[in-house]
């Protein structure tokens, strides 16, 4: 049997900082139970926010159920074709791989080498340090977790992008406006990008309104845009022990995003570090409604 109780903002957003700041979960219930809460409510409190972090839920309201199940992400189907070959327009790609969780794809020949080659000369004159979202500030810093630099188009902005985007929608069924700008990222020797999630966790003000603007993310597409013969940079899952080598003009499309509005954990992912020469990526973050940029909201 569950009951509802009142959870005070100041005891959730308390909880919230400290778990973004690092401290562990049990410590912020120690702390809670010093405090004078029962140790039961401590615990469903703690475990409310961490849940909303986990799946990238948003921050519970002014009440709290104790004792019920706790959340648990289920996956659905993969939203592209089935089938050993997926045909958009005059290309043919050929699927090497399909998984179960997260729901995933990895396309042979997404892009045509011709394609790929125009992509990395619009970008390289444009690159910068890639940056991110500090998680306990909200702004844009240079990624500790991602040693590469980087760039955005815009939605549409050439032909060649406006191509591309057509055909991501395509696969995904997911109209276009549903996507982020492009982005362009190139790894040298050495960069990696560590272990990270895609999706938007509710654990500071500008992915909340973010979220409030455009939705969840939902889904991802990455595009390799060269062959890494010098070893690395390998996308890798590291809690399913699955990883895929770059090759030109390959693409891999997972999703992490149910119907129930949780996201998957299990979409943990990462760059290993470049061991020679050098890596271009092309990912498209796709959303469950329109993405409006910041700047025009």
């Amino acid at each position: 049997m569950s009951i509802t109780v009142s959870f005070p903002a100041e005891v959730r957003d308390w909880i919230a900082h400290n778990l973004t700041r690092g401290v562990a979960a049990q410590a912020i219930v120690h702390e809670l139970v010093e405090r004078n809460n029962a140790v039961e409510l401590a615990s469903a409190m703690v475990d409310a926010v961490a849940s909303a972090f986990l799946y990238g839920t948003p921050l519970p309201g002014a009440t709290l159920e104790v004792g019920t199940a706790p959340l648990r992400y289920e996956a659905e189907p993969l939203r592209v074709p089935d089938g050993p070959l997926i045909t958009i327009g005059e290309r043919k790609m050929r699927v090497l791989a399909r998984l179960q969780r997260p729901a995933s794809v990895h396309l042979a020949g997404f892009l045509t080498g011709n394609e790929c080659e125009q992509l990395i000369a619009l970008a390289r004159p444009r690159l910068n340090h890639s940056t991110v979202i500090d998680p306990v500030t909200g702004r844009n810093v240079v990624a500790g977790h991602r040693s590469s630099s980087g760039m955005f188009f815009r939605l549409g902005e050439t032909q060649l992008i406006a191509r591309l985007e057509a055909r991501i929608a395509e696969l995904t069924g997911l109209p276009v406006e549903n996507g982020e700008g492009l982005q362009m990222l190139h790894y040298e020797a050495g960069a990696e990008s560590t272990p990270h999630v895609d999706y938007l966790v509710a654990n500071n003000d500008a992915n909340r309104e973010s979220v409030a603007r455009s939705g969840q993310r939902v889904g991802t597409l990455l595009m390799y845009l060269n062959d890494v013969d010098g070893g690395g940079g390998e996308t890798v899952f590291p809690q399913l022990g699955w990883s895929v080598v770059p090759r030109r003009g390959d693409a891999l499309y997972f999703e992490y995003g149910n119907r129930f509005g949780l996201c998957d954990p299990g979409s943990l992912h990462a760059s290993t570090p470049l061991r020679a020469g050098d890596k271009w990526v092309a990912t498209k973050w796709i959303r469950t409604r329109r993405f409006v940029p910041r700047d025009q909201a």
